[in-house]
């Protein structure tokens, strides 16, 4: 295994020595040594008073101290990319074997006894050496996830959600009778912090199959105690175009979402280099999961039964309901402005690709139409794109259009084509300036201003202005129908 810098392991050993008392390498730490994880980190696990240990520490290493829970005796010492965790036993426990059956689950609750000189291969730990009084290897065997007492979620409710971010991160099933637990104290989860929540939660989807924890706190009723929004659409009956009701099809988007962004070129032929780049940007990856699990949110209260249309199930404006209401949700987990701001307007424009291909279909689509979808989604367009393969792939009832995925595609193709050779040069190299709206024409700044630009990159995107003089021309046109 992973050897840890012999500066941070020396200066452990050395505070060890100095207060002659015993100490623990813990938790997180031994369950990845033992699954063969690397580990650059370190949890340790001293009888008491672990701020001082920690600070010792990190005066020895010229380290980063920083305190993390004073009431519960936690720190952190910070050094060269390393973060070293000391806590105290927890809870009055008086041996390091009642500390780990505070714990929260049993994989968590091993420990390793700190030696007194440094090993020549630290992190290299047989089986017999590791204090695991809840029995925890034998789970990791098994790959199962079990708490370590019949408290674990009554002493910290967030442990309700840590125990799926486990399943998501080591493909382990939660034990039966852990899932009952859960189930019996799901209500509690409202006492833990909205941000830590927000955190679990963002740490599940960010698998590549959140999927499949995504349907397993489904089944024992976190999810609803955490995002009830969502269960409005259960039963809310579709157009035949569609097979699962409200709540059901949003689950299936994100399912499809995932299987998109494993395998971009698959369902963008040509385009898989083009969206594998795109996708890796930032937080695109897990913040399209979001846009897709919550795109229908707004159906709910916007559903309408046309008795006049031969009883026609109708949405109008749900995209824009949708956004409100997730607005609603990431204010309560406290979301960043910047991801709350990407997911709402997804949920708020995925329908207009749809929309743009219903009138491709009919009259075909104007280079203007392309530049207002454009404007309105920047350079995230393929994101949109995306979003709708997974909504279209999440729908496959009797109605629906033929080739659908295919038309998708292809139109995909066709904005890309013309962002990138007309609309992004229109965009980027204005053929006039502010200053010469004033120099050639003696206009005062102000709104008239936006109006000719966008007129003009209109005109620019049609065709019909393609150098300097052509748009001083156009000015002079625009601004004699104006007056």
């Amino acid at each position: 295994m992973e050897q840890y810098p012999e500066s941070v392991v020396q200066a452990l050993v050395d505070i060890a020595q100095e207060k002659s008392s015993p100490c623990f390498i813990s938790g997180g730490t031994v369950r990845d040594w033992l699954l063969g994880f690397p580990s650059k980190d370190l949890d340790v696990t001293v009888t008491s008073r672990s701020f001082d240990w920690a600070g010792e520490l990190a005066q020895k290493l010229g380290g980063t101290f920083i305190p993390m829970d004073e009431e519960e005796d936690v720190a952190r010492v910070v050094w060269q990319g390393v973060c070293i965790d000391f806590s105290s036993f927890r809870e009055g426990a008086k041996t390091i074997e009642e500390d780990l059956l505070k714990r929260d689950f049993t994989i968590n609750s091993m420990a390793v006894p700190f030696p007194a000189q440094v090993p020549g291969s630290w992190g290299d730990v047989d089986p017999p050496e590791v204090v695991d009084p809840a029995r925890g290897q034998d789970d990791l065997r098994n790959k199962i996830i079990r708490s370590s007492s019949a408290a674990t979620f009554i002493s910290d409710p967030l442990r309700l959600l840590r125990a799926y971010r486990f399943m998501a991160t080591f493909g382990f099933d939660i034990e039966p009778q852990t899932e009952k637990q859960i189930q019996t104290h799901v209500h509690l989860l409202f006492l833990a912090a909205e941000e830590r929540i927000a955190h679990e939660l963002d740490c599940i989807m960010a698998f590549p199959e959140a999927i499949i924890t995504v349907e397993a706190m489904h089944g024992s009723g976190v999810l609803e105690e955490l995002i009830p929004e969502l269960y409005r659409g259960v039963g809310v009956q579709q157009p035949s175009s569609h097979h699962l009701d409200v709540f059901e099809h949003g689950v299936d988007t994100l399912r499809h979402m995932e299987n998109v962004l494993k395998y971009p070129g698959k369902y963008f032929p040509a385009f898989g280099e083009l969206l594998t780049d795109y996708l890796e940007g930032g937080r695109r990856k897990i913040l399209l999961k979001w846009a897709a699990l919550f795109h229908d949110l707004g159906k709910p209260e916007t559903q309408a039964i046309r008795e006049d249309r031969g009883g026609r199930i109708t949405f109008y404006s749900h995209d824009k309901e949708g956004a409100r209401i997730f607005d609603i949700i990431a204010e309560r987990f406290k979301w960043s402005r910047a991801d709350r701001d990407f997911v709402s307007h997804f949920i708020s424009i995925h329908m207009w690709p749809f929309h743009l291909n219903n009138a491709r279909k009919k009259t075909g689509v104007t280079p203007k139409a392309y530049l207002r979808l454009i404007k309105s989604v920047g350079e995230e367009f393929p994101g949109l794109f995306v979003l709708s393969m997974a909504d279209s792939l999440a729908g496959e009832g009797t109605g629906k259009p033929p080739g659908m995925e295919n038309e998708i595609a292809s139109l995909f193709q066709e904005t890309e084509a013309i962002y990138r050779q007309t609309i992004k040069p229109a965009m980027t190299n204005r053929l006039l300036s502010g200053n010469d709206l004033i120099d050639f024409f003696e206009i005062e700044p102000g709104p008239i201003f936006r109006e000719i630009f966008d007129g003009l990159e209109n005109a620019q995107v049609e065709g019909q202005v393609l150098d300097r003089e052509q748009a001083l021309d156009w000015v002079k046109n625009y601004l004699k129908s104006y007056k």
